[in-house]
């Protein structure tokens, strides 16, 4: 692939969403870094809030709304994994 086509090509925008409390309680310092980078993605708009009213799915796993849909995992590292591979 050349390189006007690599500058050019039709990523997905990424919408997600993540619940504060849910990112304080399964999101381990060592993953920061990782996050970050993902977050940092020119296609990826991202937003947290203090609550996002699914308490029950809360206190289990890890999880985010990304473009609308509920995204969960068992740990962070896997839900890194499910958000990329959802938008790439």
């Amino acid at each position: 692939m050349n390189v006007i086509q690599k500058l050019f090509s039709k990523q997905k925008k990424a919408k997600i969403e993540f619940c504060q409390r849910n990112l304080e309680q399964f999101l381990p310092e060592e993953n920061f870094g990782a996050y970050n980078e993902f977050l940092s993605r020119k296609n990826v708009e991202h937003k947290e809030f203090e609550c996002q009213s699914r308490c029950k799915e809360c206190r289990l796993s890890p999880y985010a709304m990304v473009n609308g849909d509920f995204v969960t995992a068992k740990d962070s590292t896997e839900l890194l994994k499910k958000m990329a591979e959802y938008i790439d």
